[in-house]
């Protein structure tokens, strides 16, 4: 009888064997039986939705696929039910682009294995070991940098035209929240303009909302108030801009030109461009090939990308600069995180556990600090840049 138990288990995990691999070499589908869903945060008036919306349009119609949207999905069970009714409207691909949906669309993977599911900006695919699910990224932080330099090129433009000193050179940044996502880009944005203008100092404020245009134009208007004199933001309305352009104040915006609105005062914006990931798995799905589990973008696979320059208000020899900077930062002679750059409580970083594996217990298990440099979306795409560093004021209590 243990002998027949024994070769039954064996049997049953040979089957979940054979049926992993199964789900992991999936033959070719042709491209007119293709059919990939999209689940979106907000709609077209999010600025960070507005440019994955247009990104799956541009590869869909590229490539000749079909394609369906729910947009308005919140971080919650919607999400579920929205991943849920596109599987069983024959889409091959699901794809959601918020942080909060990824709990749901591992739900759903697991409820749909035939199904490839996709999420931007998630932390689990790579302990989750799903065959049908993956993150993806980019390193946006290194265009964040650049948008950086663009800031610091417009203070030091401000000092030497006598509009405000050196030490009045401080930026105020509206985030979303107080996440590694949001602090890695706020602290490469910092660490790029003080590259240029090393007297810069940052203030920031948190919204606790991906898109508020109300919290997100009283954030900005809070901080010039408290003597910003230079305005970023990691949220998706137009508060933030629009209140520069009534104030008078520069801009460095986020996922897209405000420069329709704010001819002003917008300099230049950073994005992550989803179409070539988009295109990645389509084809990969065309070719029967594996989607990667954890995908990062860069700036080689034209992933992250810069906004044409408002010449109207960046300083003078923007352009050029930013294109030296970019071919450093191609060539790895520039490193954003490059640890003799910044200080944290005084101090050098000379190791860090970070939160890789993201088990829900925010303890760190993995060591980034690697010859130097912090090596952001290295151990996986989705960042983990959660230190405090020098020079950037937080609120009260953080």
């Amino acid at each position: 009888m243990k002998k027949f138990a024994s070769l039954l288990l064996a049997l049953v995990m040979c089957l979940c064997c054979l049926t992993t691999a199964a789900l992991a070499e999936r033959a070719p589908v042709a491209k007119d039986d293709l059919k990939i869903g999209f689940i979106f945060l907000h709609d077209e008036n999010s600025t960070y939705d507005l440019n994955f919306i247009t990104a799956a349009k541009a590869a869909c119609e590229k490539l000749g696929i079909a394609y369906e949207t729910k947009t308005n999905i919140p971080e919650g069970q919607e999400c579920y039910d929205a991943a849920a009714e596109l599987a069983d409207a024959g889409c091959d691909i699901i794809f959601a682009d918020s942080f909060g949906h990824e709990s749901y669309m591992i739900q759903a993977a697991l409820e749909f294995p035939e199904v490839e599911f996709c999420h931007a900006t998630g932390t689990k695919a790579h302990t989750e070991n799903l065959p049908n699910y993956h993150n993806a990224f980019a390193t946006i932080y290194e265009g964040r940098y650049l948008a950086g330099v663009a800031a610091g090129m417009k203070l030091n433009e401000m000092i030497e035209a006598g509009t405000i000193t050196a030490d009045q050179a401080k930026i105020g940044y509206v985030g979303a929240y107080p996440y590694a996502e949001v602090k890695s880009g706020y602290t490469s944005f910092f660490l790029g303009a003080r590259s240029v203008c090393p007297s810069a100092t940052m203030e920031v404020t948190f919204t606790y909302s991906w898109y508020d245009e109300a919290m997100e134009k009283e954030g900005a208007q809070m901080l010039i108030q408290k003597g910003c004199v230079l305005i970023s933001q990691h949220a998706d309305s137009m508060g933030a801009p629009t209140a520069c352009e009534v104030a008078g104040v520069p801009n460095v915006s986020y996922n897209g030109s405000t420069v329709a609105a704010c001819p002003n005062t917008f300099i230049v914006s950073s994005r992550i461009n989803w179409e070539p990931y988009f295109e990645y798995i389509l084809n990969c799905m065309m070719n029967g090939e594996d989607i990667a589990l954890d995908w990062t973008g860069t700036i080689a696979t034209g992933s992250v990308e810069l906004s044409a320059i408002n010449e109207q208000a960046a300083a003078a020899g923007t352009a050029e600069k930013l294109e030296e900077v970019k071919a450093a930062l191609a060539a790895g002679t520039i490193k954003v995180f490059d640890t003799t750059t910044f200080t944290v409580n005084g101090k050098a970083l000379t190791s860090y556990l970070a939160d890789v594996d993201d088990m829900g217990d925010f303890v760190g298990d993995t060591e980034v600090v690697i010859d130097g440099e912090f090596k952001e979306s290295f151990f996986r795409a989705a960042p983990y840049f959660d230190l405090n560093i020098d020079g950037i004021t937080l609120p009260e209590g953080m």
